[in-house]
This record gives structure tokens, C-alpha cells and sequence, in this order.
């Protein structure tokens, strides 16, 4: 939870290994991302973090299911058609799976950018305002799934978010401010 301005898409492109600090290091899982090749840094985005932006990021010319399946091509890794066809229903994108971005709602390409994250079983999953251009009902279905996905896939869901009650449904709330912790913990 933040205010805007204060470095809430920095921090995520930082922890998801996007952009370069200018001083200091970023550790996951014990290792400083930031010591790592640009090779390497490629791979570890591909296959440990699932990026969620506010304005989906799809590929115009991609299908549901192709823009899903993307950063498993990228990678050259097999495409487990049983798991594809469970995120899609879990998505409820089956009836849409080949349509393509300009041809489904708002909610619907949000939930293609989710799945899009979600394919390669990534460690954590870092969100910017994934609810910011939907409205009540998609919101709501959105973060249900990506609290299932936690819950389920023992993800780490980094979530930044301007809407008081999308944030009390979270384990831990941190505010930000003019890039400061102000405060942490388990409630707002």
C-alpha cells in the first residue's frame, strides 16, 4: 500500500530484476540477483518471477492462449498442455483462449496477463495495480485468484495496490511513502 510517486513500480522492477540499482543489493532466495550475468538475470525473471502490470502488456498479435504460453517459448521449455488447460479454466478463459487481446474485455486480459505470470510456476509473482482499470466484480476475481495461487502454488505474491480493501485481504500490508517503509506488519 503506497501513495503515488513514491517508487512502487521501482521496487517491484528491482525485486523482479527489471531495472539495476544504483547503489545497495537485492537478495532472493539468499543469492544478490544483481551479481548475476545479464544472461542470468534474463533467465532468473524467465522462471522465478511472474510480472503482472496495471495495462496487461499483451502482444496484439498473440492469441489468449499464446500470450499465456509466451515466456515458455521464450525459454524453449515444453508446454504441459494438462496444466495449460487448468489455468485457462481457472481463469475462465476457455471460451476465449483463441481470441485475441482487442477482441476480450478489460477483465479478461487482465486475467491472460495472470496466467501469463502464472504458467512458468514462478517463486513470487510482483503485481502493479492489477485491479487499477477493472471494475468491482473483476477486481474481486482477480485477487481471488491470485490469493488461490498463493494459498495453492505456495507463491510469494508482492502486490502493489492504491484500494484500502483489495490491501486488508492481504497477510502483510507495508505502506510506502516518498520511497520509505513508513510502515509494516499485518495491518494498516
Amino acid at each position: 500500500m503506497e501513495h503515488r510517486g513514491s517508487g512502487k513500480s521501482t521496487l517491484l522492477h528491482l525485486i523482479g530484476g527489471v531495472d539495476r540499482p544504483s547503489s545497495g543489493k537485492v537478495f532472493i532466495d539468499g543469492k544478490d540477483i544483481y551479481s548475476f550475468s545479464d544472461d542470468e538475470l534474463a533467465i532468473f525473471r524467465r522462471r522465478q518471477v511472474g510480472l503482472i502490470y496495471q495495462f496487461y502488456n499483451l502482444i496484439p498479435i498473440l492469441n489468449v492462449e499464446e500470450n499465456i504460453t509466451l515466456p515458455l517459448k521464450l525459454d524453449n521449455r515444453d508446454i504441459n498442455k494438462n496444466k495449460l488447460d487448468n489455468l485457462i479454466n481457472i481463469l475462465g478463459l476457455e471460451n476465449r483462449r483463441f481470441h485475441l487481446p482487442s477482441e476480450i474485455s478489460g477483465g479478461q486480459q487482465q486475467r491472460t496477463s495472470i496466467g501469463r505470470a502464472m504458467i512458468t510456476n514462478p517463486a513470487i509473482i510482483l503485481a502493479d495495480e492489477p485491479t487499477g482499470n477493472l471494475d468491482s466484480k473483476s477486481s474481486d476475481e482477480i485477487v481471488g485468484l491470485l490469493k488461490k495461487s498463493n494459498r495453492d502454488y505456495k507463491q510469494t505474491i508482492i502486490m502493489i495496490t492504491h484500494n484500502i480493501e483489495i490491501a486488508k485481504i492481504a497477510d502483510r500490508i507495508i505502506k510506502i511513502e516518498d520511497g520509505k517503509i513508513v510502515r509494516g506488519g499485518d495491518s494498516i
